[in-house]
């Protein structure tokens, strides 16, 4: 009979003191400035699939909370509890697949922030003026401080994947990151789910964290044509 092995490998918070910035310190002092706001005003940040915008909205959440300030975070298809309680701060995901009714309800929010002192954080896939929704909420949207989250060069990629590692009790080689940065996919999503599927083989497989198996774990499950 096989037996079952309780994972009880830590999980890696999402804060704002985790998230390596690169080129984004500004965008972290303005938000760092958002969180702490109390007069109804909000902020955007844009960037594509990968760029960190879930991190930052998790983590602006969590910093807000910390502080004793009510704080939600919402996917766009839990608009429909987009309401602002007095105070609250917001952070609201993927604005761009807002439907009607959440588009509706986002724009009565914006109104109504500033009547609550509460906070909006928001984020999407685009800057306001290429978001494909209304007018009005597009309008409303570009009146916040706008932030686009600017992709990692090289080396911050690497002190990504190191510090996600340590993270999780894991020492990487330098001829893994090296390796992974030279044939791997240049967007940091598919570098941390590469990590989180090697993690968990080295876990199952009771193996240490190796470029071997780092080498099987890509062959397997992600790129099967990269060089071995």
């Amino acid at each position: 009979m096989q037996q079952l092995t309780l994972d009880v490998r830590p999980r890696v918070p999402r804060t704002l003191e985790n998230f390596v910035a690169g080129d984004n310190e500004a965008l972290l002092q303005a938000l760092r400035r958002q969180i702490a706001a109390h007069d109804g005003s909000w902020l955007y940040l844009w960037g594509e699939g990968g760029s960190g915008r879930s991190h930052l909205l998790a983590a602006a959440v969590t910093a807000a909370a910390a502080a004793g300030r009510p704080a939600r975070l919402l996917a766009a298809r839990e608009a429909g509890s987009l309401e602002i309680a007095p105070d609250e701060l917001v952070a609201l995901d993927d604005v761009d697949q807002l439907d009607e009714a959440g588009q509706a309800l986002l724009f009565r929010a914006l109104i109504r922030a500033r009547e609550t002192r509460g906070t909006l954080i928001l984020a999407g896939n685009a800057p306001p003026r290429q978001l494909h929704l209304r007018e009005d909420v597009r309008t409303r949207i570009g009146q916040a401080l706008i932030f686009e989250i600017r992709p990692l060069d090289d080396d911050a990629k690497g002190a990504l994947l190191i510090q996600h590692a340590m993270a999780r009790g894991i020492l990487l080689d330098a001829d893994i990151v090296e390796y992974l940065l030279r044939h791997g996919r240049r967007d940091a999503r598919w570098l941390m789910g590469v990590l989180d599927a090697l993690d968990d083989a080295s876990f199952i497989q009771a193996r240490p964290v190796t470029l071997p198996l780092l080498r099987e774990v890509l062959r397997e499950d992600f790129e099967p044509e990269l060089p071995f």
